[in-house]
């Protein structure tokens, strides 16, 4: 709908139209071109006959000429977790190294669940988003970007030279693009155990961020604690947290109050956004909280995680958005107040990595398909508007040789949601009123990207995923699992129940 209130319908155009427009207006000879998934727009994957500067093509957009111009699309990219030595001639079980010949179940070109990605899967993410949305306003990438390994398999010059060859990547595929990065738990040597002070793989990513930063003092407090802030708009800005520091597998800030000043500094940045009347985006790799596919499974050491949480309540009216990955797979938390208001909200983006997590104790498998997210937003309130998340069949792009980039759903088309904003959210998971509601299980099938689309979800998984969603404080989970379990008595009207049959027992041993 457009800003006179009249119904905008989505642009017409044959396949054969676009090619003649393509020749037309560009002088170019069309080799092939396919239509693309799209939201108001219609847009074409072109292939240039004999153009060997492009292999990989363009994209043809074709407006509706009435699009808002407060309209916008970010990207987000995140758990790459790229393995420098996958080999289709390795064995599964083994992360896919080398095992000296092929063999039966050996993995694929773009992947296996077994293991971390092969450059060929990392690349073809990269390269996807470009077609199918190349003029995003910016990317988020949020982090973990080596393989899952032993510490003695890597160092840090190895960790430094991934990080440098991704950031090299996302500059070659959008030259043109600012990107909001934040380092994982992964982007350190040792792993884990990002330090409260200056590094020197602190210094070199930032120095390989500094385009994109674009601000001296941005920089230099990266290379002190690696977090930043910096605008990305008149009134937008984004801050990249390194909440990593808060991690309960970090050792070395186990015993702090505040690694790296890091709380601190995040409480001025937002009061000096609302000051400045800011809005803000929280971009992360370690969310607050609990991991949805194992009961009570948390990160953060749990004083850290109530001081984020009590950040975010503070500063609701500013934070407009929080984007974070780690999990790999794709999921939301709604923050409340005090009063039990939904306040803020998090996405948590699913992972380019199909690697099956060695955690022990999960529900389901623990792999995912590959997936990229797109997000559309209003450029004045910042308010998201809607998420489109895309995959590819890991198992499919394997067989046919190459992987097919698709759409899984979008939040207002298979959700039925108004937009993406914290008020829908909250909505969405009141829908999820037990493991057969609808709604529940379209989640539950997206949340590894369709990874296993028979795999079903029971009572107990159908808790943890809930109470994840809407309890990221220790005590709220603590309390939102008893109550699922006994099927909705909370706590309260338990103990009212105790006290009643106690007044009736004491009455009748009085009337004896």
């Amino acid at each position: 709908m457009d800003q006179t209130g009249e119904i905008v319908e989505k642009p017409s155009l044959t396949e054969e139209q676009a090619i003649h427009l393509v020749e037309r207006l560009y002088g170019f000879k069309v080799e092939r071109l396919r239509p693309l998934n799209s939201y108001d727009d219609l847009n074409f994957h072109v292939i240039v006959d004999g153009d060997t500067s492009r292999p990989h093509g363009y994209t043809l957009k074709v407006t509706n000429g009435t699009d808002s111009m407060n309209e916008g699309w970010f990207w987000q990219v995140t758990d790459f977790h790229y393995d420098p030595r996958y080999s289709t001639a390795g064995v599964p079980g083994a992360m896919c190294h080398e095992s000296g010949g092929r063999q039966d179940g050996s993995p694929g070109v773009w992947g296996d669940y077994l293991c971390d990605a092969p450059w060929a899967l990392i690349n073809s993410s990269v390269y996807a988003m470009r077609q199918i949305e190349p003029n995003p306003d910016f990317i988020l990438w949020t982090g973990d970007d080596t393989p899952h390994v032993p510490n003695e398999e890597l160092g840090q010059q190895v960790v430094i030279n991934i990080i440098g060859n991704l950031t090299s990547l996302l500059k070659e595929v959008f030259p043109t693009k600012r990107v909001y990065a934040a380092l994982g738990n992964h982007d350190y040597h040792p792993k884990n155990q990002l330090p409260p002070d200056g590094s020197d793989i602190y210094d070199a990513v930032a120095e390989f961020w500094r385009d994109w930063m674009d601000d001296d003092t941005a920089s230099n407090v990266f290379k002190q604690g690696g977090y930043y802030a910096v605008s990305a708009a008149p009134h937008l800005r984004i801050v990249s947290v390194n909440t990593n520091l808060h991690y309960r597998s970090n050792l070395v800030t186990k015993d702090m109050e505040d690694p790296a000043g890091h709380f601190a500094w995040l409480d001025r940045v937002l009061s000096d956004a609302q000051t400045n009347s800011e809005m803000v985006f929280l971009v992360g790799h370690l969310p607050p909280g609990f991991f949805e596919l194992k009961r009570s499974q948390y990160w953060m050491y749990p004083n850290f995680n109530e001081r984020y949480n009590e950040l975010v309540r503070k500063h609701s009216a500013v934070i407009a958005g929080q984007f974070f990955g780690h999990h790999h797979t794709d999921s939301f938390r709604v923050f409340y107040d005090d009063e039990g208001s939904a306040v803020s909200s998090m996405f948590l983006c699913p992972a380019v990595t199909p690697w099956k997590t060695t955690l022990p104790g999960i529900s389901g498998f623990g792999a995912n398909n590959p997936g990229v997210r797109l997000y559309k937003y209003d450029r004045q309130t910042l308010q998201i508007k809607d998420v489109v998340q895309y995959y590819t069949n890991l198992t499919e792009a394997n067989l046919s040789g190459r992987p097919v980039w698709q759409e899984a759903y979008s939040l207002t088309g298979n959700f039925g949601l108004a937009d993406g904003g914290t008020d829908s959210l909250h909505r969405l998971a009141a829908s999820f009123t037990g493991p057969d509601a609808s709604q529940f299980r379209r989640y539950h099938q997206y949340n590894t990207l369709s990874y296993d689309p028979t795999e079903t979800c029971d009572t107990d998984c159908w808790v943890d995923h809930v109470c994840s969603i809407i309890a990221v404080g220790h005590d709220d989970y603590d309390v939102c699992v008893r109550d699922k379990i006994t099927g909705g008595a909370s706590e309260s009207k338990q103990i009212r129940t105790v006290m009643m049959v106690l007044i009736c027992l004491f009455t009748v041993l009085l009337t004896v």
